[in-house]
């Protein structure tokens, strides 16, 4: 049975057997002319009526030229594939995936092997995700029980989810963890429920994003970073290797280390096309409002006249005025990390010495 989407599987015994009917055609030439090896594409038949699987296999040619010489769409005979399954055009679904539930896979998908998707979850067309990858599976949330109703999981088209990624479902009913297009999650990487991923982020080795966080379009997260739940990054943020927020990051800001900004993204800046005078306007806004860490109203007051004349600059007004003091905005380098204000604290009431080289307390 064919619908809006693609082809809902098991029913796709039509385009099975067009295929085969297809090869049968050919089969008898075959059959008399030499024993090459190469010379017929054989397709092995669904193992159960209740699972309509193709795989195609060609001795002699590599196994992206088989694929494109067999049906639009091939699945591994190991595979399991769910009968709520929607399965679009050119799908590939290799050795030992696992499909549960409602699931959607657009046009020209390809799991490469051992990926396991729970649903409900919408995968757009071109995604390519790589072994032992989870998608779909129940909230890393006490509140959460198994069975409750959820929106499930997005991603958009184009996107890579590479080997052990997770990204697990949504806690609500309305709204689906969601991925946006072209996004670039490496090995290890994990979106939690809830969380809104916008366009074009690249998210390096073992990257984690906590559950309901947003990040904007073009953000960079450097390996091993982190950010907490419930926590805002900014439109093309960039955030260091190891480092981690667990504030608001302002867009086209540059995190350096954990609750701490460094200066502005201005690599980029430049790669998405900023002019130049507007990276010039939003270095200055950097060095006047975040560097010297200014508290939220007179932030929101500087910002929104800088940006006035500067769109980037308005773009920043906007994110710290749409904020809370739940998570209260990343500080620069112009304030003192927390662990140095907290040993201060405690030398200033002797709890702590330098030993050798205090002083303080001699008598003259």
């Amino acid at each position: 049975m064919a619908g809006a989407f693609g082809v809902r599987n098991p029913r796709v015994r039509g385009l099975t057997l067009s295929v085969m009917e297809r090869d049968a055609e050919s089969e008898p030439a075959a059959s008399e002319g030499s024993d090459s090896d190469d010379e017929a594409l054989h397709l092995q038949t669904p193992p159960h009526d209740s699972e309509a699987r193709v795989f195609s296999r060609t001795r002699g040619v590599g196994y992206d030229s088989a694929m494109s010489m067999a049906a639009e769409m091939t699945i591994h005979p190991t595979a399991i594939v769910s009968d709520e399954c929607v399965l679009g055009e050119n799908v590939r679904i290799g050795p030992y995936c696992v499909i549960e539930g409602p699931v959607v896979l657009g046009p020209g998908c390809r799991l490469v092997s051992h990926v396991v998707i729970q649903g409900p979850v919408r995968i757009g067309a071109g995604v390519r995700l790589y072994p032992f990858a989870c998608i779909g599976f129940a909230a890393q949330d006490t509140k959460f029980a198994e069975g409750d109703e959820t929106a499930g999981v997005e991603i958009g088209e184009e996107s890579i989810i590479r080997e052990h990624v997770t990204v697990h479902a949504a806690t609500k009913p309305d709204t689906p963890t969601r991925i946006g297009p072209h996004v670039f999650m490496m090995s290890g990487s994990h979106a939690g429920h809830d969380a809104q991923i916008g366009a074009h982020v690249t998210m390096m080795n073992n990257v984690a994003i906590g559950g309901h966080g947003e990040v904007g379009e073009g953000a960079v997260f450097g390996g091993g970073s982190t950010v907490h739940q419930s926590t805002r990054i900014g439109r093309l943020v960039m955030i260091s290797g190891l480092a981690g927020t667990s504030m608001d990051v302002p867009p086209f800001c540059l995190v350096s280390d954990r609750n701490r900004m460094g200066g502005v993204n201005l690599v980029g800046m430049r790669r998405a096309g900023i002019p130049r005078e507007q990276i010039t306007a939003v270095r200055r806004a950097f060095s006047e409002v975040f560097r010297p860490c200014l508290p939220r109203p007179q932030m929101i007051e500087a910002l929104t006249e800088r940006g006035l004349e500067c769109p980037p600059v308005a773009e920043m007004a906007q994110f710290v005025r749409d904020g809370t003091d739940a998570r209260g905005i990343c500080p620069g380098m112009g304030k003192p990390p927390r662990d140095l204000m907290t040993w201060l604290q405690y030398r200033r009431r002797g709890k702590v010495s330098m030993g050798p080289l205090d002083t303080t307390n001699e008598q003259d």
